[in-house]
């Protein structure tokens, strides 16, 4: 998780042909950019996950006095992907529950290389890491 006082995205290369396509990018400022990494394994205790996570982004958005989050897949870095609809309705409850207590929460486009700009302040609490194990 990135806490950035700017954060934009610009959709560049389509990787999932069965997800809505985007042109058009989008700016934020004063939020959370969680980057999220969803393996092969966690398809088994999507609920674990997904509380687990809806948690984790709540207490690093108080930790640096937002209430703004982002929700972006970095799935292309993994060596042990998660199917895509599945990560993908991960990300749509996770987006859900946070709306549901009061955050602002959008997702960048899934499935989908991104030019990315990121503005982050250099203090440790924007700049967070969370890995589930169980």
């Amino acid at each position: 998780m990135i806490y950035c006082d700017k954060f934009a995205y610009k959709p560049q290369i389509k990787t999932l042909p069965d997800f809505p396509d985007f042109k058009e990018g989008e700016a934020f400022n004063d939020v959370l950019v969680a980057f999220i990494q969803m393996e092969k394994a966690d398809e088994d205790d999507l609920k674990y996950y997904e509380t687990k996570l809806v948690k984790s982004l709540k207490w690093a958005a108080k930790k640096n006095e937002t209430n703004h989050i982002i929700l972006h897949s970095f799935a292309h870095l993994s060596m042990s992907k998660a199917d895509p609809v599945i990560t993908k309705t991960l990300f749509d409850s996770v987006e859900e529950r946070l709306k549901n207590t009061g955050y602002e929460v959008q997702q960048t486009p899934f499935g989908y290389f991104l030019d990315i700009n990121v503005k982050a302040p250099g203090r440790s609490s924007a700049r967070i890491f969370k890995s589930f194990e169980k």
